[in-house]
């Protein structure tokens, strides 16, 4: 049983969830899977970097990101809801886009 990136061992080690064409597949490992597993382990050479989780928020642009307060009235606040709701993205990121749009920062 080959075991792919985005597989999650709950902590008795006993669920594997993973996707599978957008279904969650779950299941009891049992002691064939876990030595299959450990074989598995021993003999691929993993690349390291891609196996770290990245820690923290990914980076937004060519340095750290700022938060900035700003002050939206009802009906541009229900406006940037909308959008994101019906582009399903963030708030933040319709604002971001709008900004870089209307100061010519592609």
């Amino acid at each position: 049983m080959g075991v792919g990136i985005g597989l999650e061992v709950d902590k008795d080690k006993s669920i594997v969830k993973g996707v599978d064409h957008k279904q969650v597949v779950v299941r009891e490992l049992t002691d064939a899977d876990i030595e299959s597993l450990a074989d598995e382990v021993e003999t691929t050479d993993y690349e390291i970097a891609r196996l770290k989780p990245r820690r923290g928020r990914p980076p937004l642009g060519t340095g750290p990101a700022e938060v900035v307060p700003v002050r939206l009235d009802p009906d541009l606040r229900a406006a940037v809801t909308e959008r994101a709701e019906a582009e399903d993205t963030s708030t933040s990121d319709i604002i971001r886009r709008a900004l870089r749009a209307f100061l010519d920062l592609a």
